[in-house]
């Protein structure tokens, strides 16, 4: 079942996306997606809380796996998104610049409490979002057993990168708008199930 609201006949209805769809090569969408999401630095998480609400919160990438298209993040194991997803590991990774392009990746995720790929990961910058206890063990350091990591891995991947410069895509726009074209702007690509194993075996 999809939802329509429109009967356009012959004409697509949905003319934007069908303009500024790009089909690469695999190789080509994983490196501008990887490129894209280590400037970017931060995104957002979502997660469905164990009532089955939905909630966001602001990550920092804290690293990569699997050549790349898999995520990790450094996390308090006693937040509430560790509780989100012991009851359900579905989440969205959503990453945005003020130019407007992003990045929508659907996976699941795990909390790995393992000390070697903490300490693999950990960062000095830890201490100052959870601080030190004075107890000597909840100290904020690599060994505190607060500290965890969100390993993300990937189902599917849209995003969406600038096809002009900023100037470029200002001049299309009016073009555009004089005209009644759909304006082609971005280059809008997807990266299926089966695309991202095939790229994590090469």
């Amino acid at each position: 079942m999809s939802f329509s609201n429109a009967d356009t006949g012959s004409k697509t209805a949905d003319p934007y996306t069908a303009k500024n769809k790009d089909e690469p090569s695999l190789k080509t969408k994983v490196e501008d997606l990887i490129q894209f999401a280590e400037k970017s630095k931060f995104c957002l998480l979502t997660t469905i809380t164990p009532d089955g609400q939905v909630a966001t919160r602001c990550m920092a990438l804290a690293g990569k796996e699997n050549n790349g298209i898999d995520f990790i993040f450094h996390t308090n194991t006693e937040s509430g998104k560790t509780d989100d997803l012991d009851a359900n590991p579905q989440v969205n990774l959503g990453f945005l610049n003020s130019s407007g392009e992003w990045a929508s990746i659907s996976g699941k995720a795990k909390v790995v409490t393992d000390r070697e790929e903490v300490r693999k990961h950990y960062s000095e910058h830890l201490k100052v979002w959870l601080g030190d206890l004075g107890d000597g063990k909840h100290d904020g350091g690599p060994e505190d057993p607060r500290i965890g990591v969100i390993k993300v891995h990937s189902n599917t991947i849209q995003y969406a990168t600038s096809r002009r410069s900023a100037i470029g895509g200002a001049v299309e726009l009016v073009k555009s708008y004089a005209t009644g074209e759909t304006a082609q702007v971005n280059k809008l690509r997807h990266i299926s199930e089966q695309e991202l194993e095939q790229w994590r075996s090469s």
